[in-house]
């Protein structure tokens, strides 16, 4: 090493922090990956509670803590551990609490809110075209912490894996149709989620959570026994295990969608009020292009948000209104075929 320079201590012990959502943590798979498997340090995670089943069959952590809402919860416990690193995935008020009572070494990433605020507001587009796991990467960089061209990871527990012969009666290759997002803006009406599985060949599986019951519940009462409806009745893992089996996977901008890319199964990505070049459209490893992005484009409305909103602000939802079933069609029939 030339004399002067500067090396960073090793790092034992690192605590990776991203509260949520689904997406979100999954996105952050390939940061601790490499990290375990480059520098291979203890890794622990700090999340809330209600995604902690993400990552209980991760085998690159070795402890996961969680919280309900704040993080005094775990802060005694925390001291305690004296972390070598802190690496903010985050980067909210409340990991900025965290870091200031930890005294640790930290990082964090480039969370572009100013330049997704000229998007939004003025349609500036000042973004990098970097999806967000390079700038998640970014932050261990420094200690010498590469990509490893891999993709996601996303592990399921045995126990929670679902079988769709006993369960469903099926037994042939399906399209899954993810239909819930947190926000409405980012999900199909009920109407046009009818119209693409009318045209959807094959079996599909619809997918979501207690808010798409009713939705999930009348297509397939419409459609009959061609489509089935599993809204609200599996867990996160057991829906991840649907989509494992999919031939090909129909999604908003949700976590669905990430959980997708993350086992490798071709996704037809759906887009309303936001817009893949906030850079987390889907995520494959180096080489792999497994994804169609349907979107309406020429929109001088959108993107209205970075997040989503429960109503169209201007009252006509065009973007989503518009989006073509054909296109959706083709592209879900592409993949069966390759």
């Amino acid at each position: 090493m030339p004399f002067g320079e500067k090396r960073n201590p090793p790092l034992k012990k690192i605590l990776i922090v991203r509260f949520s959502s689904i997406g979100d943590i999954v996105l952050t798979t390939p940061v601790l990956r490499c990290l375990k498997l480059q520098l291979g340090a203890e890794l622990h995670f700090l999340t809330k509670k209600a995604y902690r089943e993400l990552l209980v069959a991760n085998p690159h952590l070795d402890r996961i803590w969680t919280i309900e809402r704040r993080v005094s919860e775990v802060l005694p416990a925390l001291r305690k551990e004296r972390f070598d690193l802190v690496v903010d995935l985050h980067r909210n008020l409340r990991s900025l609490q965290l870091k200031w009572h930890l005294r640790r070494p930290s990082v964090s990433f480039q969370k572009l809110n100013w330049e997704k605020w000229l998007m939004v507001r003025f349609k500036i587009d000042r973004l990098p075209d970097r999806h967000i796991v390079d700038r998640y990467l970014d932050a261990v960089r420094t200690y010498g912490v590469q990509y490893d061209g891999q993709g996601l990871d996303h592990f399921i527990p045995p126990e929670q894996e679902v079988d769709l012969a006993a369960a469903l009666g099926l037994h042939e290759p399906f399209t899954a149709f993810a239909i819930g997002a947190a926000h409405a803006t980012k999900r199909l009406p009920a109407d046009k989620i009818l119209a693409v599985c009318r045209r959807l060949p094959g079996p599909v599986v619809l997918l979501g959570g207690p808010g798409e019951q009713a939705v999930g519940r009348s297509v397939a009462e419409q459609l009959g026994d061609r489509v089935h409806d599993t809204c609200g009745r599996l867990s996160l893992q057991q829906s991840a295990s649907v989509v494992r089996q999919a031939q090909v996977v129909i999604s908003h901008d949700t976590g669905l969608m990430h959980l997708a890319a993350a086992l490798r199964r071709p996704v037809v990505s759906v887009w309303g009020n936001t817009i893949p070049a906030f850079g987390m459209y889907p995520f494959f490893p180096a080489g792999i292009a497994q994804q169609v992005v349907v979107e309406v484009e020429g929109l001088s409305c959108r993107p209205c948000s970075k997040i989503g909103y429960e109503a169209c602000p201007r009252g006509h939802f065009r973007c989503m209104r518009e989006i073509s079933e054909e296109a959706i069609e083709r592209a879900v029939t592409g993949f069966r075929k390759a």
